[in-house]
């Protein structure tokens, strides 16, 4: 057998000659960047070789690496099937994320779903030998449970707490419990996850964790997690499922410990997702959400045994999954919409959650439609070629000026990358300083004056224009590619703004307010989204942020009974475009790919 060390985590291990490196590394749970899958594109996997050797290096993977990267030894581990001994560094590092967990929460009754009462079972004598079954449905006043529970216990008389999802006993606890009463609010994204622990008597959050979706290793978006599904059909979804389901554990274990509670008191987890990532929560085929027509398999509210899918809280502890519209209004969403109440309107609202993909809705006096527009990664920071998550080492805002290029970075540290807001600043001053023109393509150099403060911040690169964001220690550039890239995703995401103004037949100046929603959505400003032209200029003065709704309307339904009902009514009052199917849209799209100016 042959060997890969890795240096810098003291780690190694024994491998088949027979796959690629990234292959192999993921494998072994080393995290390696890879935002396209593997496929050859994004030139993000890169590691470093100290010892041995590799094959050589093809016309593609050279296209993607600087020539002096190659002359030190990175590779890309997607192009690389290793065949002997070899040690490496892997260049990515998982620094601390920025990672949103709050949110504005309405007021609403708290009346939990899941609730304790305490009864007293009577000691059978020999006149009256009723079984332990029959005692607990005549005390509990119940005509049937779940089998299990008889599992569980031995033959208990006297005070006793039955825990009960709605009138459904869910478990029996000796004595009184009743002051101990613990869920989980959970929001699941394509790129974050957060875990809250609330307890359900007063509502309270006691600790909350994040974590980058552990998922990334088969893919950055769902697209790719589809497709890693239908290319492996035999292990695929249930890898998947592992990836999300021991994540959340994790991050259980994390909160229960911080708050010093014990997680066989936790009674319900509720989940928020896009649909998505909900099939793959549940283990449920998606491979229908990637092909046409998009239908997925299922949408409906879930309420199940957490313990059926391998959480870990409670014997009895039950899953909430919030209901989703469509392949892609998902939970998430329905869940944001309900916080802000948009079936509540009395005004024109439009809610955006600006992420992978960007879902839109529109409350036209009450009257909901919907509709995803397939912004991509780019405004994460990947697709980027200096992209990264928000992470440590991130730049985050950019300003040009005559004296140079200033930037801000996520932890005061030395940049290695830029992340989402970083990348969109910077485009809104490469437009504002005209570096950049109406129609995404670079100014020529040669029409700068050599005077000119801008002159030394444009390379070229053969006949490839490049801003230069950071020259020290590495250089961190701009291309024309990254440009192209924000432009896609801006027309993509103000294309469906206008779409579902023109299908409610709503004029811009009629509409009054513009909510931004989600992990990503709460880092941009206002000067960045208008100055790019994501958003129009009109709504700059009507924007709103709520944080983290889905997170928050996962909390609202794990406290209320009503909550659930009213979420699960709100999902079939949502109606969802498909913006491809729309007449003209794709003349509206190509209107919106020009930027500002």
């Amino acid at each position: 057998m042959t060997k890969i060390s890795i240096k810098s985590q003291n780690k190694s291990f024994e491998y088949t000659p027979d796959k690629n490196l990234l292959q192999i590394l993921l494998e072994n749970d080393v995290f390696v960047d890879n935002p396209c899958n593997g496929k050859g594109f994004c030139g993000k996997c890169k590691i470093k070789l100290l010892e041995g050797n590799l094959p050589d290096i093809g016309e593609t993977e050279e296209k993607l690496l600087k020539k002096e990267e190659i002359d030190s030894g990175i590779r890309l581990s997607c192009f690389v099937v290793p065949q002997e001994d070899i040690v490496i560094e892997i260049l990515q590092k998982e620094g601390k994320h920025d990672i949103l967990t709050t949110g504005y929460t309405p007021d609403f009754e708290f009346n939990p779903l899941i609730h304790k009462e305490v009864f007293e079972i009577e000691k059978p004598t020999l006149e009256n030998q009723g079984s332990f079954e029959e005692l607990i449905c005549k005390t509990f006043d119940v005509e049937k449970f779940d089998w299990r529970l008889l599992q569980q216990h031995e033959f208990i008389t006297g005070e006793v707490t039955g825990v009960f999802n709605g009138r459904e006993l869910i478990a029996i606890e000796c004595g009184d419990t009743t002051d101990i009463l613990y869920g989980v609010a959970v929001d699941i994204g394509t790129t974050t996850v957060v875990t809250a622990l609330i307890d359900m008597k007063t509502g309270k959050e006691l600790a909350a964790a994040s974590m980058i979706n552990a998922q990334k290793n088969f893919g950055l978006d769902v697209l790719t997690r589809i497709t890693y599904e239908v290319e492996h059909p035999e292990d695929g979804k249930e890898k998947l499922q592992y990836a999300i389901v021991n994540s959340i554990n994790e991050m259980i274990g994390d909160i229960c410990n911080k708050s010093k509670v014990d997680r066989k008191n936790i009674y319900e987890i509720s989940i928020a997702a896009n649909c998505t990532m909900m099939h793959l929560l549940l283990g449920i085929d998606a491979t229908s959400i990637g092909m046409s027509p998009y239908s997925p398999i299922f949408t409906k509210s879930k309420n199940i045994l957490a313990k059926d899918i391998g959480l870990k809280a409670a014997p009895g502890a039950r899953l909430y999954c919030l209901p989703s519209v469509s392949a892609y209004i998902g939970a998430d969403i329905v869940a944001g919409a309900y916080v802000c109440q948009l079936h509540k309107a009395k005004e024109n609202v439009l809610f955006i959650d600006i992420g992978t993909n960007g879902e839109i809705v529109l409350s036209n006096h009450g009257k909901l439609l919907s509709c995803s527009c397939a912004a991509g990664p780019a405004l994460e920071g990947m697709n980027i070629s200096s992209g990264m998550r928000a992470a440590e080492g991130a730049i985050e805002d950019v300003k040009i000026t005559e004296s140079g290029v200033e930037v801000q970075v996520i932890g005061d540290q030395k940049p290695i990358g830029i992340c989402g807001s970083g990348i969109l600043a910077v485009v809104k001053e490469l437009l504002r300083t005209e570096l950049v023109k109406k129609d995404g393509a670079f100014i020529k150099k040669e029409k700068l004056e050599e005077s000119d403060y801008r002159y030394d911040m444009i390379q070229l690169d053969g006949r490839k224009r490049q801003f230069i964001l950071e020259s020290s220690p590495d250089q961190i550039l701009i291309t024309q590619g990254d440009i192209r890239q924000v432009q896609l995703a801006k027309g993509a995401i103000l294309s469906g703004f206008y779409a579902l103004l023109r299908k409610a037949n709503i004029d811009m100046d009629n509409l009054d307010k513009v909510i931004v929603a989600g992990q990503f959505g709460a880092h941009l400003s206002a000067d960045s989204l208008v100055g790019i032209g994501i958003l129009p200029e009109k709504v700059e003065d009507k924007l709103v942020y709520v944080g983290n709704s889905s997170k928050t309307g996962a909390y609202m339904a794990l406290m209320s009974a009503n909550v659930k009902e009213e979420i699960e009514q709100l999902a079939h009052q949502i109606d969802y475009m498909e913006l491809g199917a729309s007449e003209g849209y794709e003349k509206l799209f190509a209107a919106c790919l020009i930027f500002p100016g």
